[in-house]
């Protein structure tokens, strides 16, 4: 049995995180610095000596680059991904495409603030952190955690909510605490797992 290693990272910074856009299940690109900040999150796992068995991804063009790119960096291009929609963006509904300067305008600053940083509040036609975690949860526990746990080195490229879900529950925090985590574009975390999948260390590697 080798290490149990898992590797969170989120995508590069994409067009709509630029123009401060709530983006959630709308498919936008990276901008050359996002595809940047995803070179560089591979150069830093090459320099971990890691070698991936398989990757997952989200239905979202952004973190499929992104874990594209991480993978030529590493010269790891023949690495086996999946693509599930399970581990999309949370849904932002109503607010998808709009300003967040604007949402505030037509919604105000609390209701907005609520929205963004609660962890069971849903926008207008959304999911809450916690409805996307419902979805998100089961797709880690049923497709990925066994994988990790058999030995296979993991990466998961995915976005800000999908991968707060899958932190909360590696780093046993309280829905107080994980909206409160910010997790950086193209930084990505390394865990290693116990057999009991606890964790037994967690690595950031921050530019």
């Amino acid at each position: 049995m080798g290490e149990r290693i898992l590797v969170l990272v989120r995508h590069g910074e994409s067009e709509w995180n630029l123009k401060n856009l709530f983006t959630g299940w709308r498919d936008v690109d990276l901008t050359e610095n996002g595809i940047k900040e995803a070179r560089n999150a591979g150069k830093r796992l090459k320099g971990q000596g890691i070698r991936f068995d398989l990757g997952f991804t989200s239905a979202l063009i952004r973190a499929q680059r992104s874990l594209d790119l991480i993978l030529q960096e590493m010269g790891q291009t023949s690495t086996a991904v999946f693509k599930d929609q399970a581990l999309n963006e949370r849904d932002y509904g109503e607010l998808a495409g709009l300003n967040k300067d604007d949402a505030r305008k037509k919604w105000g600053a609390e209701q907005v603030l609520l929205w963004r940083r609660s962890y069971d509040v849903a926008p207008p036609g959304g999911e809450s952190l916690k409805d996307t975690a419902a979805r998100v949860l089961p797709y880690y526990i049923q497709e990925i955690l066994p994988r990790v746990l058999q030995g296979d080195n993991v990466i998961v490229s995915a976005h800000g909510n999908s991968l707060r879900a899958l932190v909360m529950v590696l780093e046993k925090l309280s829905p107080e605490q994980i909206v409160k985590r910010e997790i950086g574009t193209g930084v990505p975390l390394i865990y290693r797992l116990n057999a009991d999948s606890t964790v037994a260390e967690r690595k950031d590697l921050a530019a």
